[in-house]
Parts: C-alpha cells; sequence; structure tokens
C-alpha cells in the first residue's frame, strides 16, 4: 500500500517550515511529501529592500528549498487550481506543461500578492517589492533615472526622473523608501552635473501615522528619521491615478514621476478564490489548528489564510507576516503528523516577539518583546533577528558579509540592464492572471 500522500503549495516562510519539520517528524515510509513552487528558494522578504538598494545581492536572500528539504519532492510549477472534492490539484510546471497531484492531506500556503485597488494607472506603471525580479529590477530602474536625468537636456524630463513615490507607510515601504534614499543620495555626488536638491523621495500613505504598530513613541521617531533625510511623507492622502509621468495624489497634488513603488498592502493568492471556500476579505477561513472547515484533510495557513488570533481572542485575526508565518508552518507539520497518526490536533499559538524596522546605517527603530529601541542597539537587534530567521549557514553568512562590505565600501551604481525590456508591471512580476476557473480545474482533473 502506497504512503499517504502530504502535498504542500508553495514554498515560502509558511511553506518551507512545514516541509522542513515534516521531514523530521516523519519516516519516509510514513508519507510522500511533495511541494510545489514557481522558485526553487525561499525567498527572505523582509531583506527585499536591502535588495532593490544593492546593499545584499539577490542569492543572499534566496535560500535554496533543495539544501533544506532532502527528502521532499520539489514540483517546479504553480498550482493554478484545486479540486477539493477530487483532493487534486492542477498545477502548471515552469516549461508550461499542465499536470495534475493527487494528495491525502494538503497544505496551503500560496502566500500573497501586492494590493492594487482600483486605481487608474497603477497596473501599467507600478511596481512591488514582493519578488526578486521586482526588487532587481528596481534597483536598475532607480540608477537608470540617475543616469538618463544626467543625459537629458530637458528640465522637465530631470525632474520627472528625479521624482520617486513610494506608496505604502508599513514596513516595506517605509524600509524600502529609507533604504533607496540613501542610495540615490549617496549616488548623486558621483554625478557632477546633477543637481541633488532635484532627488525628491515621496512616502505616501492613506493612514493617519507612519507604522502604528510600532506605538507613537517609536512612530514619530521613524517619522522623524524619514523627514529629516528629505523623505516627503504624505498621511491621510492616497493615489487617485497614475500616468507614465505623473502621479496625482488625493489632495490633488500633481507629482511629475517615473518610478512609483507600490506596498500598499497586499491581498491573498488569487489560487485561494478556486477553492469556492469561506474567506474573510480574501483570506481562506481556518480553524485554530489551521484546518479548513468543510474540506478533508486541508490545512491552510501563512498570509493566504485567515488564522484566529487566540492570544487576543475575539474576532482578531494574525497579522500576514513572516514571524507568523514561520510559526504556523511548524505548528501545521504537528498537525499534520497528528492526523496521520490519529491524535489530536492543537491550536496554533503564539508570543510576539516584537518589531524591527532597519532605516538603513545606524538608524533603526525595534520593538523586541515590548522594549523600545532606537539607533544603533535597534540596527542590531534588527539584523540580530534576520540573521537568525535566515534558514542556512551560507545565507546568513553571505548577508552579513555584504552588509560588512557595504558599511565599510560603500555602495556601487551599476546600471545592468538585464531586466531593461522586462514589462515593469505588477501583473507581470507576480503572475496574478494565472489561475483557473473552476470549469477548468474540474475539465483539466478529469482528464488526467
Amino acid at each position: 500500500m502506497a504512503a499517504p500522500r502530504i502535498l504542500i503549495v508553495g514554498g515560502g516562510f509558511a511553506g518551507m517550515e512545514c516541509a522542513h519539520k515534516l521531514e523530521r517528524k516523519l519516516s519516509s515510509h510514513e508519507a510522500e511529501l511533495r511541494l510545489i513552487s514557481p522558485m526553487d528558494h525561499q525567498l527572505y522578504l523582509p531583506l527585499l529592500p536591502h535588495v532593490a538598494a544593492g546593499v545584499l545581492t539577490p542569492q543572499s536572500v534566496a535560500v535554496p528549498l533543495r539544501r533544506m528539504l532532502r527528502r521532499t519532492a520539489i514540483v517546479p510549477g504553480g498550482a493554478v487550481g484545486v479540486d477539493t472534492k477530487a483532493k487534486a490539484v492542477v498545477v502548471r510546471k515552469i516549461n508550461g506543461e499542465e499536470v495534475v497531484e493527487r494528495y491525502d492531506y494538503l497544505v496551503l500556503t500560496p502566500g500573497s500578492v501586492t494590493r492594487q485597488f482600483d486605481i487608474p494607472g497603477v497596473d501599467r506603471h507600478a511596481v512591488g517589492v514582493k519578488t526578486l525580479a521586482e526588487a532587481a529590477w528596481i534597483r536598475d530602474h532607480v540608477i537608470s533615472q540617475l543616469d538618463l536625468a544626467a543625459a537629458s537636456s530637458h528640465q522637465e524630463e530631470r525632474e520627472q526622473r528625479l521624482q520617486f513615490v513610494v506608496v505604502g507607510g508599513g514596513y516595506a515601504g517605509t524600509e524600502t523608501a529609507a533604504y533607496l534614499q540613501r542610495l540615490t543620495s549617496a549616488a548623486a555626488k558621483r554625478y557632477p552635473g546633477l543637481d541633488p536638491s532635484l532627488i525628491k523621495w515621496h512616502l505616501v500613505d492613506v493612514a493617519p501615522k507612519l507604522m502604528p504598530e510600532l506605538g507613537p513613541r517609536l512612530g514619530d521617531k521613524a517619522m522623524a528619521i524619514m523627514q529629516r533625510r528629505g523623505v516627503q511623507v504624505s498621511l491621510g492622502v492616497s493615489v487617485a491615478k497614475v500616468t507614465e509621468d505623473t502621479v496625482t495624489l488625493t489632495d490633488d497634488r500633481v507629482l511629475p514621476c517615473r518610478t512609483l513603488i507600490w506596498t500598499a498592502g497586499v491581498a491573498p493568492s488569487p489560487l485561494i478564490a478556486t477553492l469556492g471556500a469561506e474567506t474573510n476579505r480574501g483570506r481562506l477561513v481556518v480553524r485554530p489548528d489551521l484546518t479548513v472547515p468543510g474540506l478533508d484533510g486541508v490545512f491552510a495557513l501563512g498570509d493566504a489564510a485567515a488564522v484566529p488570533d487566540v492570544v487576543k481572542g475575539g474576532d482578531a485575526i494574525c497579522p500576514p507576516t513572516a514571524q507568523h508565518a514561520m510559526r504556523q508552518g511548524w505548528a501545521a507539520a504537528k498537525n499534520v503528523t497528528a492526523a496521520l497518526r490519529g491524535f489530536p490536533l492543537a491550536d496554533y499559538r503564539h508570543k510576539d516577539l516584537g518589531l524591527v524596522v532597519d532605516l538603513g546605517g545606524i538608524q533603526a527603530v525595534s520593538k523586541p518583546l515590548g522594549v523600545q529601541l532606537t539607533g544603533l542597539p535597534a540596527q542590531v537587534v534588527a539584523r540580530g533577528y534576520h540573521l537568525g530567521a535566515l534558514r542556512t549557514l551560507t545565507a546568513r553568512f553571505r548577508t552579513a558579509a555584504n552588509w560588512g562590505l557595504n558599511a565599510v565600501a560603500g555602495d556601487d551604481y551599476v546600471r545592468t540592464g538585464f531586466q531593461a525590456h522586462r514589462p515593469a508591471t505588477l501583473k507581470g512580476f507576480e503572475m496574478t492572471d494565472a489561475y483557473l476557473s473552476p470549469e477548468e480545474i474540474s475539465e483539466r482533473v478529469e482528464s488526467a
């Protein structure tokens, strides 16, 4: 008799951690482990702003799945539909071939995509900071804008190329604006004919406070750091429309701009909509033990699942953070093992480790275990946390070495050009239009 098959969808924090723990908990004859992922690495998302600014190389934040997982078979493709009645997942492999993967237990960790909203022009002119390709493209693009501004003899074009807008005052947006502003400020010194005063960074958020999760003191400190550097922070404001060379805000300001970085929240992977199950603001409703009500053998966790926060109680849901995704991966591995062996399942509970925000250099704000820190102590905590969260010694060494080299030698302003002709859209980078309709899913499963 064949061993039960455990199918894990997604190789991010939750999926990779779940697979890693299952390898330790289950012997090879107890279960067959398979993980579906279009990428062969786990991406350490919190450090993407460092990649966008060139402080870290892309390899530093991409942990190879095959280095971490020894018994789990990697299926190189993306899940584009789920038929829970047939216990089957439709997978589109990276070569375009479609296959159907059967399961006994399904662990859904497809993650999230950048939330766009219905704002004219955002889909055509904005990029996010959710993928390695986006971070690499942003670095190339920002350096290109400096080069093109220096080459242009038209003042209007220079102003457009030297104004940058980041939408979203959360961690991703604030850190991205902070790191890229440092990059352009340092790079401007290498362009003798370029007026540094023309380089302007805007951070826009509809919320009344910058990173309210930090609390008033640390939030105000982060705000002061950004403003002292010259970043123009606009709160209580959103984007009304975008064109190729302008960003219009809801307060009627029109910013000349050819760079729009969109970090205004995340939305669950479109895969969730293919299940036809109950959702909470797009996230799959799950029980505290991470099982999906009404779906036999299905677990869901990470950004795509509305996991109840039993520590806070009430209707609270765990936020879509790396910290929760990793721990939910561990909890899911325990519960899948328990289900397989006929034992009771346990609810997911957590102890909040706090928050860290790295603003570059020695500037940071952190709140480890509720202790409020700023400056160098906060930076030590922030980078220490990231090093600990990276899953291999190789990744930790690369990251620490990159940080050290950047601190000693400074930045290089190299435009590689390897993504110059890639369509720079959220849809193009995050492949949000790849999913099947329920009818198409049934057709693929029946013909398999």
